[in-house]
């Protein structure tokens, strides 16, 4: 998908026709928008991984050495299982962040889940396709290799809708005001 700018100078926009409206104004609107997206680049997140270890897990049920597949090598099955566990724990965290949208819950009070849910996804989505290139070793991260787009495709994800210092401030004002509190 291309991306462009767009100026648009000395041109008139009737009152009805901005973005949020006079009343509310607009960074609000655009932040509100910018909430109901964050689960979405959680799940892109979530699927990349996914496909990451997947793409490993079937290198290495092929790659032979010392006398049989990779995959039989423990060191490797810890990697695979740590991947796992990360994927399932950022699918969670998106499903929540997902239904807080649909249920209209993306305002400031919530904002801190939807952070959290993107943060993490995004952010195990590098470790994961991370971890997959040191299974497949050097062969992962040549150019125009699937494992060198996933983790380059993961990397840009931590940025895209706020990056994850960002998300670290929203969740940390949260927790200082009193709107994230454990017991």
């Amino acid at each position: 998908m291309a991306t462009a700018s767009l100026a648009f100078n000395d041109c008139r926009v009737p009152a009805r026709y901005l973005l949020g409206g006079l009343e509310n104004g607009m960074f609000r609107s655009v932040m509100m928008t910018l909430n109901t997206i964050r689960p979405v680049v959680g799940a892109r997140g979530v699927g990349l991984a996914e496909g990451a270890l997947t793409y490993a897990l079937d290198f290495a049920r092929q790659r032979e050495a010392f006398g049989g597949p990779i995959a039989d090598l423990q060191a490797i099955q810890f990697m695979f299982a740590d991947m796992a566990i990360q994927i399932e724990a950022a699918r969670l965290l998106v499903y929540q962040a997902g239904w807080l949208v649909d249920q209209g819950r993306f305002d400031r009070q919530d904002a801190h889940f939807l952070s959290v849910a993107k943060a993490f996804a995004t952010e195990m989505a590098v470790r994961v396709s991370s971890d997959a290139l040191q299974v497949l070793g050097a062969q992962g991260y040549m150019r125009d290799h699937p494992l060198e787009r996933h983790y380059r495709d993961a990397r840009q994800l931590m940025i895209v809708e706020g990056t994850s210092q960002i998300h670290r401030v929203i969740i940390a004002r949260a927790l200082l005001q009193r709107d994230l509190v454990y017991p």
